[in-house]
């Protein structure tokens, strides 16, 4: 398991060395390697090794004699047993699960304490809606609370262990003054007992938290320097073990935690994500909002290199931690103070900055702009949008052109109208006239010669009017 040689196999080996014309076959690489250094014999690692020794294993009873099954098989139980064991005892995963199960129990207890402490403070507003004003910290309230209880208790108390004198005062005026609802001592003591649980919990999590802290100071000490225990623990819960985190390469780290945006982000053909969990390290936080993306990246890199240290390195400093992380604030300083310096020039002289001035101009109301209706006729417009004299006059006669050819024409179709009307009443006329006489027979000659010069007339009229 450890890849030593054991005292009876180093005897064997040595009677061996002498006569063996051919190499050693090993299950073990590392065993092979350290049989190689000490007795200088050449050994096989491979799968036709394995497959043989596991021939070897299954055909154990024919191998050895006088052994019997039953025996072997308690023994093959046994040496499985014990192997576990000692896996177990000496597993470097098997401490990363302390940290893992320890990170995840703190979240749970900022959920269930921020749960708590809300309905804490809906129940009791009931009976004083001022207090929750007044003091805004959640454990400040739940002590001054437990304390005190009902809220006419509040004048006679000292409330100093929790409050500065202020807010004491306010809290004792606003006692006197409350608009909340009475309540019975039951329920009082149902409330006093919930203020309890909300002080316990968060007790335990300080003393977890702790707990957490010098783990992760033990197991991982270069990433706890470069992004803090909260987001290195957090890393290594989402990667399952310290040995899983540290076979990812650094664009994985950067983007762990952020998968959901990232295949969604790949789905719509949009850009991926910057950063997950480590956003939450503090440098990134110390970053402006252009800069992150750039910070992030960086910071990934070299925590990658801070796991790999910590997983299979056999130093336990965090020099290398601090080394890198010094490095990152550096880049960090650099890439803020880019903008302040000169673009040109050597780069260092820092960019000399003007007087500020204030150039406003006061700008007054132009009322011309309200009203819609169109202030000048169109000959005006016409005359204004040309500011040479003889393009302006030809536009006008023509307007003036137009406008007597329409008022000409109207006229002709007034005449024409009254005309046609005049010529429908004298037909009217005519038939009455010849209903009302009876027609004699020398009378339809008459009327022949009458009526050939008025045709003649009204064609006369006629021609008259189209020409």
């Amino acid at each position: 398991m450890e890849g030593k040689i054991n005292k009876q196999l180093k005897k064997v080996l040595k009677k061996i060395v002498k006569e063996a014309h051919e190499p050693l076959a090993v299950a073990d690489a590392k065993l092979g390697g350290v049989i190689k250094e000490k007795l200088n014999l050449s050994c096989i690692h491979s799968p036709v090794v394995n497959e043989l020794m596991r021939g070897i294993r299954s055909q154990m009873d024919g191998l050895i004699p006088g052994v019997e099954p039953r025996e072997m098989s308690a023994m093959c139980l046994g040496l499985a047993h014990s192997l576990s064991r000692y896996r177990l005892k000496f597993s470097a995963d098997k401490v990363d699960t302390m940290i893992v199960q320890a990170i995840s129990l703190l979240d749970d207890l900022d959920k269930e304490l921020n749960n708590y402490i809300m309905r804490c403070r809906e129940w009791y507003g009931w009976h004083f809606p001022e207090l929750g004003k007044i003091i805004s910290d959640n454990l400040t309230y739940c002590k001054c609370l437990q304390k005190v209880g009902d809220r006419r208790n509040y004048a006679s108390a000292t409330l100093s262990e929790f409050l500065p004198e202020e807010v004491e005062a306010e809290v004792k005026a606003a006692a006197e003054i409350s608009m909340g609802t009475e309540v019975s001592e039951e329920d009082i003591c149902n409330i006093l007992h919930l203020c309890t649980q909300v002080i316990e919990i968060s007790e335990y999590r300080t003393q977890l938290y702790e707990y957490l802290q010098n783990r992760m100071m033990a197991i991982a000490p270069n990433v706890t320097v470069m992004v803090g225990e909260l987001v290195g623990a957090r890393l290594i819960a989402h990667a399952g073990s310290l040995l899983n985190l540290a076979k990812h390469a650094a664009s994985t780290v950067q983007i762990l935690g952020a998968e959901k945006a990232l295949f969604r982000a790949l789905k719509s053909r949009r850009d991926t994500p910057k950063y997950g969990l480590i956003y939450h390290a503090s440098l990134v936080g110390q970053s402006s909002p252009k800069h992150k993306g750039k910070i992030s990246r960086m910071l990934a890199a070299k925590t990658v290199l801070a796991i790999r240290y910590d997983a299979f390195g056999e130093d336990s400093s965090s020099a290398m931690g601090v080394e890198n992380r010094a490095k990152l604030e550096a880049r960090l300083r650099t890439l803020e103070d880019r903008g302040i310096r000169k673009i040109s020039g050597t780069g260092k002289a820092l960019a000399k900055t003007e007087k500020y001035e204030h150039k406003s101009e006061v700008k007054t109301y132009d009322p011309s702009g309200d009203s819609t209706l169109p202030t000048c006729s169109k000959k005006r417009k016409i005359e204004q949008v040309d500011k040479e004299g003889e393009v302006t006059e030809k536009k006008a006669k023509k307007a003036k052109i137009k406008v007597k050819v329409e008022e000409e024409e109207e006229e002709e179709v007034v005449l024409v109208e009254e005309e046609t009307s005049t010529k429908k009443k004298k037909k009217k006329d005519k038939k009455k006239h010849i209903k009302e006489e009876p027609v004699s027979e020398e009378e339809p000659c008459t009327s022949t010669a009458i009526s050939s010069p008025e045709k003649k007339k009204k064609k006369k009229k006629k021609k008259d009017i189209e020409d």
